[in-house]
């Protein structure tokens, strides 16, 4: 019997780069419309404001009860401010849930559905964060391990129930929206222009971004508002990032870290904005998201670990 001889150059590289022999991991499932498909959430009514009933999407942990103090995220879709889905966060709410958190993406008022500013956005993402405090003991949720999430407009939101002041209306008033830590996907957190960095956004968008803001972008500018004791965060990002640009979270994480506040901030060279998002696209392009968001996934649970979120690291 012949023995076909493999060269030790092509043994070699098959012993030092599985990955390029290894299938790709499985897409999560996913729901891009509007109403989102959920399924394995419970739906709560968190706020009511003239006709609209904005929603929370609830995952928890199997055999989770009321008794329980669980760790919980609250997720913040993204789409400008102006559209968007709570689908959006559908595939991480249902990872979390299964290392034990309590994962909830809620629904906010936008441009395209309530003719509403940034700002209004703002007022429900804190009022949001309020219920889910307030509620904490019939959620089965430890009130003071609440982390706000989110991405792009929605990492916006999820950075400012941190750092911008006021903005609190509606119920609650006297339970506090500050999350105890944040997850951060190529989040815009610099809406006006920096003293001293007159280049970090591009003349464009700040005309746009103001426009948006109603002449007011600074007042809900996260970077604007950095000081010390806020909480941990992690920030994903790509580096081609044409949307957020990539120096303005370079510069957001140096001034949190000078603050003394714990900011990790993940880049991915050569990725563009919304590198993590799968179950879109077709081809290459959906697979590498799958990729990236899996890759995502890995880092946010070290970090959420290394906080004591969850247990270990899950994948």
């Amino acid at each position: 019997m012949k023995y076909m001889r493999v060269p030790v150059t092509v043994f070699a590289l098959c012993l030092m780069v599985p990955s390029l022999f290894a299938a790709d991991p499985p897409e999560p499932v996913t729901s891009w419309k509007y109403p989102p498909d959920m399924p394995g959430s419970r739906v709560e009514t968190y706020r009511k404001v003239g006709d609209a009933e904005l929603q929370a999407w609830i995952f928890e942990p199997e055999g989770h009860q009321a008794s329980n103090s669980r760790p919980a995220i609250v997720f913040f879709f993204g789409g400008g401010w102006n559209g968007g889905t709570p689908g959006q966060f559908l595939p991480h709410c249902q990872h979390l849930a299964k290392l034990g958190m309590v994962a909830i993406s809620v629904d906010y008022r936008v441009k395209s559905r309530q003719g509403v500013l940034p700002q209004e956005c703002v007022v429900d993402a804190k009022a949001a964060m309020r219920w889910v405090r307030a509620n904490a003991g019939r959620l089965g949720v430890d009130p003071n391990r609440i982390a706000s999430g989110g991405g792009s407009a929605g990492g916006h939101l999820a950075a400012a129930v941190a750092l911008v002041p006021g903005f609190e209306e509606g119920d609650h008033l006297d339970v506090s929206s500050m999350p105890n830590a944040m997850v951060l996907f190529n989040p815009a957190v610099i809406l006006a222009p920096v003293d001293g960095h007159p280049d970090v956004l591009p003349a464009d968008k700040v005309t746009d971004i103001k426009a948006r803001a109603d002449g007011r972008p600074e007042e809900i500018s996260p970077h604007h508002f950095v000081r010390s004791y806020t909480p941990p965060s992690i920030i994903f990002h790509g580096t081609e990032d044409e949307a957020v640009p990539f120096g303005t979270v370079e510069l957001f994480q140096s001034a949190m870290t000078k603050a003394g506040n714990r900011c990790e901030l993940k880049a991915y060279p050569g990725q563009p904005h919304g590198f993590f998002n799968p179950g879109r696209g077709k081809g290459e392009p959906r697979a590498e998201a799958n990729r990236r968001y899996h890759q995502t996934l890995k880092q946010l649970d070290e970090f959420l670990a290394s906080i004591g979120y969850v247990e270990s690291a899950g994948k």
